[in-house]
């Protein structure tokens, strides 16, 4: 797919009338933690504050971090989780994880934390009825980083990951560490050999899963039928290069359910399709329209291990897709609820599918009137669209990195305006979509400025395009 060099950028529609309005937090590349109004307003920006992710907590703090280990020695590896006022002073830290002593550098604590922590009181973090996190108590889920070894995956050290709970003090009272459950997924013999060869290494060591997301499930209808596999302690995550969403029960430390990495595992997984390099894999939490559900950002692009392929030839990042879905998912059948592809987007299947595509980054976030806000975050575009797959929001990230025209934003959270008393509700103004058949730059020729002569004997040009159309659900059948 090829962008134009110059586009609009800020909130490009807005429909306040189909819209759940509230502020926006994202992490605006190096400037820090931004809050942004429906309008595109930016009411409040923490300088320097890093974000994988920023999130909001009621009363106008927000959690983040205030700086990343050097990267000749580590990968992503933030030095802390920390929660600063709205005056950004710190008022909680975590970072008590492991004592780093990188050559040249000055030795200390540090968390490793990187993509994702939740706050005791709300499973995910973010805004469900009735599920608010704690802003100054209650402990706090944190995933980070851990270097193992474990020669029944590769004699290659392994960048692992590993889920902590933190209390109020900063003292670690849970762990678990993924590497330690490795035989409890279905590898395939090809995968065990190239994750024996080269567990996608790194200049810090090989980086075999890369979790990206994690939060526990929260209250919820399959544990309250009698699933135990559903206990709301338990914690549900996603692996990128793997190609895996897990849930590990807290209590013993088992993976109890998962998808992935065989996608041909059974009918109902053959059915469901390639689910590639995802991100934000969660349970809707209790008190929001499709609550219990799964819902993912499947990324496509390039991710998993396994044969070989011409796009793959050593079998790393074996799996490919060139476009991006929101995905709702049954955890128990599988089944397909909602969905937000290129074919609801309203582009053609397949020619025009890379139209809506973030091979990294991005999320999903499900909105009490049931809209869905999705973070297509390799452009730094974030959207609100209906259950019909309409967009009534659209916002474009205006900053970019200091070194290229790279906008990308890791993920947004829509919060209610009450959970942030230090400002009054914003004006809404509506934002009509522009006509970009018609929409001009100043200073350009107006459209239709042209001298037209017919051509004698030509009839008037048709193109049928329905033999062209394919359905998203077509390209995963059998």
């Amino acid at each position: 797919m090829t962008y134009p060099s110059i586009y609009p950028t800020g909130t490009t529609i807005y429909d306040p009338s189909r819209c759940w309005s509230g502020y926006t937090v994202f992490q605006a590349k190096e400037l820090g933690a931004l809050l942004i109004d429906m309008n595109g307003a930016e009411v409040k920006l923490w300088k320097g504050l890093h974000g994988l992710p920023n999130k909001i907590l009621p009363g106008g703090y927000v959690l983040g971090s205030t700086g990343e280990r050097n990267t000749k020695y580590g990968m992503q590896d933030y030095q802390d989780v920390v929660q600063v006022d709205w005056d950004g002073k710190v008022v909680w830290r975590f970072n008590e994880h492991e004592y780093i002593e990188d050559p040249g550098e000055q030795p200390q604590w540090m968390a490793r934390h990187h993509h994702d922590f939740q706050r005791e009181g709300n499973p995910v973090g973010y805004y469900a009825p009735g599920l608010e996190p704690q802003p100054l108590s209650g402990n706090t889920l944190v995933l980070v980083h851990k270097n193992a070894h474990n020669p029944n995956i590769s004699d290659k050290l392994l960048l692992d990951d590993a889920f902590v709970e933190v209390d109020w003090d900063g003292q670690i009272v849970w762990e678990w560490v993924l590497n330690e459950h490795f035989d409890e997924f279905e590898w395939s013999e090809e995968a065990r050999n190239i994750l024996s060869r080269d567990p996608n290494l790194r200049n810090c060591g090989g980086d075999w899963m890369h979790v990206n997301s994690m939060s526990a499930l929260g209250p919820n209808k399959w544990f309250d039928a009698g699933d135990a596999r559903f206990h709301p302690d338990n914690l549900i995550w996603s692996a990128r290069e793997a190609n895996i969403i897990g849930i590990t029960d807290k209590s013993s430390g088992k993976v109890v359910w998962h998808i992935g990495p065989d996608y041909a595992a059974s009918p109902a997984l053959k059915k469901l399709g390639w689910i590639i390099g995802k991100h934000h894999a969660h349970l809707i939490p209790r008190g929001l329209p499709g609550e219990g559900h799964l819902l993912v950002f499947d990324n496509g692009g390039w991710a998993g291990y396994g044969a070989p392929n011409p796009g793959a030839p050593k079998g790393t990042k074996n799996a490919l897709r060139d476009y991006s879905r929101v995905l709702e998912i049954d955890p128990v059948s599988l089944k397909i609820v909602w969905q937000y592809t290129p074919a609801e987007a309203g582009y053609r299947m397949p020619m025009d599918a890379n139209r809506f595509y973030s091979p990294f980054v991005s999320s999903a976030q499900r909105l009490p009137n049931g809209n869905t806000l999705i973070t297509e975050g390799s452009g730094g575009r974030i959207i609100e669209v209906t259950a019909e797959h309409q967009i009534v929001w659209e916002y474009i990230s205006p900053h970019f990195g200091t070194s290229s025209r790279f906008n990308m934003v890791y993920r947004a959270y829509r919060l209610p305006y009450e959970w942030v008393p230090q400002l009054d509700a914003p004006r809404e103004t509506p934002v009509e979509p522009v006509d970009v058949a018609a929409f001009r730059m100043p200073g350009a020729a107006e459209p239709g400025a042209r001298e037209v002569t017919e051509v004698a004997g030509v009839k008037p040009y048709q193109r049928t395009e329905a033999l062209c159309v394919v359905s998203s659900a077509d390209l995963v059948k059998d």
